[in-house]
């Protein structure tokens, strides 16, 4: 009788999810009605969805978010898009491969996939259509370059694995780098590929002195991401203190070097930061609660059981990355973490993963969800700034997908690209 119930309130939480209930009220309803009918008290609920909250590393979450508000507001990021492009628009699809440089680099400040499609997104696409560049594609590209925002260190999704699995965030960070690095670097070569096969861009010369001048007006940028790098790999400060610090730079450098951000317009700017926060944080107090609830229903157990029955090191790593992407095309990165992580991370130690590594291939994975329909958040961040419908976004972030995929499976047959950093 439990099992009907259960499935009846699957379905039914299924159905919400498909019509566009917020996935925070999905997870809480499915949450209480399982809780009901296998007797899981709800007083217990209430003290997790406390304790699912109470850690000190979950604080660099909302000041990673501030300061990818911060950076927009103080031009920062502005000055980043406009050197990568005195740097790359000699290049065929320059432009677009600067796009995607950019989103490398404010990913380096903020840590956030769509923070990093939003602001990048809204500064290149106009651009980028002046540019003689397919609308679709260029919408495309600011889409697939957010989804280096999660793994380019700091990370916000990096901060909330590291809290469910009990890992250093500074080792992951340091992790994170390299696979980033070659995320960018894959995606501008399929930029170059598609731009030069359609003739699309206009060049402009490579000229030393410009690109040093506009080098120089984005030092502010270069210096934050020196912050964040230097003092989380050198020990200096934990990751939290390095999200307050450049919370406090990014302020302070918008208020009295760029100038361009009020003192009057800080209330709107903590708001719109305040508002990402209560979407997330809700969320991860909730989503812990429905990790006890699929403990007690033996879910753990079974996936185990049932991937272990595959046998060898990358027939279950593959499939533990198989379910990831598959759950990556239906959730957003924070709630599919939090379900998948404590019960693939196991998984994969058990067959001689390191956890640090798995860390990096579970979060490419989830990163490269948020471009693969039918959610693929980045697609509808782009699609609500662009104004051009999402399914029309789709075929022409395929090339990118490819190219992240490619970069996930290379990453998964050398753990040393991410482990490499760790060593020194």
């Amino acid at each position: 009788m439990d099992g009907i119930l259960i499935t009846l309130i699957s379905l039914g939480v299924t159905g919400l999810f498909i019509i566009g209930v917020p996935i925070f009220l999905v997870i809480s309803l499915w949450v209480v009605g399982v809780s009901l009918v296998i007797d899981f008290t709800l007083a217990n609920v209430g003290v997790t969805l406390y304790e699912g909250l109470n850690f000190y590393g979950l604080l660099a979450l909302p000041l990673f978010i501030l300061t990818g508000d911060l950076i927009n507001a103080a031009g920062i990021a502005k000055r980043l898009s406009d050197f990568a492009y005195s740097c790359l628009g000699w290049l065929r699809g320059g432009l677009g491969m600067a796009s995607l440089g950019a989103c490398g680099l404010f990913a380096a400040i903020s840590g956030s996939n769509s923070a990093t499609t939003a602001t990048i997104g809204g500064i290149m696409h106009p651009e980028m259509k002046k540019g003689n560049y397919e609308e679709k594609f260029a919408a495309a590209t600011v889409a697939a370059g957010g989804t280096v925002g999660i793994i380019i260190p700091p990370s916000i999704i990096f901060i909330v694995y590291g809290f469910m699995m009990n890992l250093p965030i500074g080792d992951l960070f340091m992790a994170g780098l390299i696979p980033g690095i070659l995320m960018v670097v894959a995606m501008q070569l399929v930029c170059y590929w598609v731009c030069r096969k359609n003739g699309w861009g206009v060049l402009q010369p490579f000229k030393v002195k410009h690109a040093a001048k506009m080098g120089v007006k984005a030092w502010l940028g270069f210096l934050a991401i020196g912050i964040v790098l230097w003092g989380i790999y050198s020990g200096a400060f934990s990751p939290t203190e390095a999200a307050g610090i450049t919370t406090g730079f990014c302020l302070l450098a918008g208020v009295f070097v760029t100038r361009e951000i009020r003192l009057k317009s800080l209330p709107t700017i903590m708001m719109r930061s305040g508002q990402i926060t209560g979407m997330l944080a809700p969320l991860i107090a909730v989503s812990v609660v429905m990790q006890q609830v699929l403990s007690l229903l033996g879910a753990k157990d079974f996936i185990t059981e049932m991937i272990g029955l595959l046998g060898g090191y990358y027939p279950i790593l593959f499939a533990c990355l198989l379910l990831v992407l598959l759950a990556g095309t239906v959730l957003e990165s924070l709630p599919n973490t939090i379900i998948l992580a404590p019960i693939l991370a196991p998984i994969a130690a058990s067959i001689g993963v390191d956890p640090i590594h798995f860390a990096v291939l579970f979060l490419i994975g989830d990163a490269i969800g948020f471009i693969t329909p039918p959610y693929g958040l980045n697609l509808y961040v782009a699609s609500s700034m662009t104004g051009i419908p999402y399914l029309r976004l789709v075929k022409s972030t395929l090339p990118y997908l490819y190219a992240l995929m490619a970069v996930w499976i290379i990453v998964a047959f050398f753990p040393s690209l991410s482990l490499f950093l760790l060593s020194f």
